[in-house]
């Protein structure tokens, strides 16, 4: 992957370890919504009506730029319609919120495999014989 999308951050839990929440809603909204897709203008509203409430926005910039992101890394799709103002893209999910986190953990497994081969071997070993990933590390004394 030439760009970078994709930051996992440990200390957050479920999609917000991969994405800033405004990333997290418009997502949401779009997995809700489904196969009927969305403009950039209809995301931007949703996802601002669901940061009002926390005295939060995002800026429309914001929400295309991370729209065409998702497109050129496969999460979404989009088909041009046309309207007032030329040609729009409708967004909608390439697959489901489920089948995204199938797709995210193979590729940060995959790109552990790639980087540490061996020991993301041993790890996964220790995984599947019960430990959990806290006594993997634990001191054998």
């Amino acid at each position: 992957m030439g760009k970078k999308y994709w930051t996992f951050k440990t200390f957050e839990t479920d999609l917000e370890t991969v994405w800033k929440e405004y990333q997290v809603i418009v997502m949401s909204y779009l997995w809700k919504i489904g196969e009927e897709g969305a403009g950039s203008g209809k995301s931007w509203e949703a996802t601002n009506l669901v940061l009002k409430e926390s005295g939060k926005s995002i800026s429309r910039a914001s929400i295309i730029f991370f729209l065409n992101q998702m497109v050129d890394e496969g999460v979404l799709e989009y088909v041009e319609r046309t309207g007032k103002g030329g040609h729009h893209r409708i967004y909608s999910p390439a697959f489901s919120e489920t089948a995204f986190k199938e797709f995210l953990a193979g590729k940060i497994l995959s790109h552990l495999m790639q980087e540490f081969p061996d020991e993301t071997k041993t790890v996964l070993g220790k995984m599947r014989q019960g430990k959990s990933w806290r006594n993997i590390f634990a001191r054998e004394d």
